[in-house]
Parts: structure tokens; C-alpha cells; sequence
């Protein structure tokens, strides 16, 4: 009974890795134009993600299901948990139609764990940590710079007589580039739902990988729609040449991550260069915009959000440690009510000013 929940977790937060990620791998290409259908291009992210996770997906799934917490930690309760955890996180982010990180919310739950059983693997989780705020902002850099170059670029490309064959070959490139990054995801997004059954011995990692990819990539095809439409079109529009420079420069920082078995965020380097190339071309106004803002909170809170999820489970479920359960709700209550009482106290201020 415990086993067909585990697994049945597992693919459902696989599908919505597929919604939530990997769909925004080809956002560049649907938001440049290259591809015009949605379905085209969520067809195309599905078969670069099995590609991508039978070509690279093992390193991975070995840092998730060992080298966070001692791997005598892992038994079905705990994957059950964790799982659960990153699921519940995710599927939130999707009914917002935010791109949240599924490496995030994974380590956040695995972290979780680790905390209540005082056994983690510290040195391991900051370098992890640091790569995380090291990866989206050299997107951004690499973006940025090379988003300086496109104006100079597009001039020249388009001073040719035969412009139709210059848009032909751009928008080309630009869905090669999308399943580049596609590929990218799915060498390192699919252990995020695999990697505990692994860890606890539940399925090999081949058999892991393969049924891994096949709903990460379902997930993408039927439920990536909305990120799809948020990071192509919500954040800021793209040229063709433009797009190809979000995709390569994401999609190339994830597999060397990958090869590594660094879980990362794709999604948040994806959206970083998109902000890269968006700041180039329009400056800092980007960054003023509501959906930048609401991208900025989710990133902070959804790792920290698995975290307190898979910790609370642990306690309630497992240890039966209803006291700390009680301090954890506490604090939550403590928090919405100084949120609460800033928000009124701004609305005093704006008042006192009529």
C-alpha cells in the first residue's frame, strides 16, 4: 500500500515538474515567435526532456537520494513525505502560473527531513546553496552582456536583401535552442521526482529515469500551457535572436550543473536571462513590473515552504511531536498577523496623508 503511494506521488509531482519547469524551456521560441502553436511547442519540450534525462539524468538523481541527508534516512514513510512536500509546494506554484524552481522545493523537502532527524549533510547543502544563488545571476550577466550585442547583430543580419531566409534560419535556430534547454531540464529536473524511490531502494535508477522522463514530459505536454504563456509573453517580449541567447545561456549552465549532479534551478536561470536581455533592451523598468515581483517572493519562500512542510510531516506523522507542530503554527499565526498589521498600518498612513 505504502509502495503504490510513493510511486503514485512520484509521478504526479513529476507531471507537475513537466508544468511547471520544463514547459518554460520553450518560452523564448513561443514568446520570440519562432513557433506559433502552444501545442507544437509543448510537444517538442516533451520529447527533448526523455532525450535530455536518458542522455544525463543519473548524477542527479545520486546527489538527491545521498548526498543531502545519510541515505539510512530514507525508507518509504520519509520518500512518501518528501515527496508529498515538493508536491504540495509545486502544485500551488502552478495554480498561480508562477516558474518555480522544482530543484528548490525538492532540496527544501529532503532539508526538511534532515532537520528533524538532525542529520544533514552541511557542507554539501551550502555549496548546493551557493550554486543556486550563483547560477541565475550569471544567466542574467551572460544575457545581459550578449543582449548589449543584439542590436549590432540584428542590423547586419537584417541589412540582407533576402530577409525571409534570415527569419527562416533565426527562428530555426531558436526552437533548436528551445530543445537545447529542454534536453538541459531534463537531465536535471526528472531526478527531482525520482530520486528518493531510488534512494530508498523502491526502483533502480534506468527504470527510474526512463518512467521519470516519460511524466515529466506528460506533465509538460498537458498541464505547461499557463508558465508557458507567463515566461514568454507576461515578462517581456522577445526577438528571435534574443530568445536563442535565453535558451543557450540557460540551457548551457544547467548541463554543466547537471554533469556535476548539482540540482539547479532551470527555471529561475531561464527567467534570469530572460530579465537579462529584457533589462539591455528596456533598462530597469523591467524590473518594476507585478510579475517580476510576485516571480522574486515565490523563489524565497518556496524552498523554505518544503521545508516546514516535510519537517511538520515528519513530526506529526512519524515522531509524533505534536509540540512542535504547535510552535510551528504559532509562528505562522505570529507571521500573518505582523503582515496583517503592517499592511493596516500602511493603509493608516496613506489615510493620515488625505
Amino acid at each position: 500500500m505504502l509502495l503504490a503511494i510513493a510511486l503514485l506521488i512520484s509521478l504526479f509531482f513529476a507531471i507537475n515538474i513537466g508544468a511547471s519547469g520544463t514547459a518554460a524551456s520553450m518560452g523564448a521560441a513561443y514568446g520570440g515567435g519562432a513557433i506559433k502553436t502552444k501545442w507544437i511547442a509543448l510537444v517538442l519540450v516533451g520529447l527533448s526532456i526523455i532525450l535530455g534525462a536518458f542522455t544525463g539524468g543519473e548524477e542527479v538523481v545520486k546527489t538527491i537520494g545521498e548526498g543531502i541527508i545519510p541515505s539510512n534516512l530514507f525508507d518509504i514513510k520519509i520518500t512518501i513525505i518528501i515527496l508529498a512536500s515538493a508536491c504540495i509546494t509545486l502544485f500551488i506554484a502552478n495554480i498561480l502560473g508562477i516558474p518555480l524552481s522544482t530543484s528548490e522545493v525538492t532540496v527544501g523537502s529532503v532539508i526538511g527531513v534532515g532537520v528533524a532527524y538532525q542529520s544533514l549533510y552541511i557542507q554539501k547543502i551550502l555549496f548546493i546553496m551557493s550554486i543556486w544563488l550563483i547560477l541565475p545571476f550569471a544567466a542574467f550577466g551572460i544575457a545581459y552582456a550578449l543582449g548589449k550585442m543584439i542590436p549590432f547583430l540584428e542590423s547586419k543580419l537584417y541589412s540582407f536583401q533576402k530577409q525571409n531566409i534570415v527569419q527562416k534560419a533565426l527562428a530555426l535556430l531558436l526552437i533548436v535552442a528551445g530543445c537545447y534547454e529542454a534536453f538541459s531540464a531534463g537531465m536535471n529536473n526528472v531526478a527531482n521526482a525520482v530520486g528518493p524511490l531510488v534512494a530508498t531502494g523502491l526502483i533502480n535508477t534506468n527504470k527510474a529515469i526512463i518512467l521519470g522522463g516519460i511524466f515529466v514530459a506528460s506533465g509538460a505536454v498537458a498541464l505547461g500551457g499557463k508558465v508557458l504563456e507567463t515566461n514568454s509573453k507576461k515578462i517581456t517580449r522577445l526577438s528571435l535572436l534574443q530568445g536563442c541567447v535565453v535558451s543557450f545561456t540557460s540551457g548551457t549552465l544547467v548541463i554543466i550543473a547537471s554533469i556535476f549532479g548539482l540540482p539547479v534551478p532551470l527555471t529561475q536561470a531561464t527567467t534570469m536571462a530572460i530579465f537579462g536581455i529584457g533589462t539591455s533592451d528596456r533598462g530597469i523598468n523591467l524590473w518594476k513590473s507585478d510579475i517580476v515581483k510576485r516571480i522574486l517572493i515565490i523563489w524565497i519562500v518556496s524552498p523554505v515552504s518544503s521545508m516546514v512542510i516535510s519537517f511538520t510531516l515528519v513530526n506529526t506523522m512519524i515522531e509524533d511531536n505534536i509540540y512542535i507542530v504547535i510552535i510551528i503554527i504559532a509562528s505562522f499565526i505570529t507571521s500573518l498577523g505582523y503582515i496583517g498589521l503592517k499592511n493596516n498600518y500602511e493603509r493608516y498612513r496613506q489615510f493620515s496623508n488625505f
